[in-house]
């Protein structure tokens, strides 16, 4: 079976740090873009990071930037999203996903239409 497993992730207080990992089951990311997505409370759900595995070429949200880091291990079968100088707006459920390594990650982080598996989302919470 073809799944991604989350996992990490809770409560921080703001400024401080926490990764959330995701774990391939059934395939590697060799082959896949790899995207981290955020809904907070009220919120639709939107990109964060998307990372490509045929390239390396990383794309963060500009609410990020300089703060989280996308990242996978050498045997492509877990990625990650870490997470630095936490604020409270980033506060929400995260969720991994892959989409073909044909779609950019300028597009993936865009639109999730494109992204074919998904993760069971892991709540992130920052305290002010």
């Amino acid at each position: 079976e073809v799944q991604l497993v989350e996992s990490g992730g809770g409560l921080v207080q703001a400024g401080g740090s926490l990764r959330l990992s995701c774990a391939a089951s059934g395939f590697t990311f060799d082959d896949y873009t790899i995207a981290w997505f955020r809904q907070a409370p009220g919120k639709e759900r939107e990109g964060v990071s998307c990372l490509s595995s045929y390239d390396g070429t990383t794309v963060y949200v500009d609410s990020v930037k300089g703060r989280f880091t996308i990242s996978d291990d050498n045997a492509k079968i877990t990625a990650y999203l870490q997470m630095n100088s936490l604020k409270p707006e980033d506060t929400a459920v995260y969720y991994c996903a892959v989409g073909w390594v044909d779609y950019t990650p300028q597009l993936l982080v865009r639109d999730e239409r494109y992204l074919g598996v998904w993760g069971q989302g892991r709540l992130v919470t920052v305290s002010s």
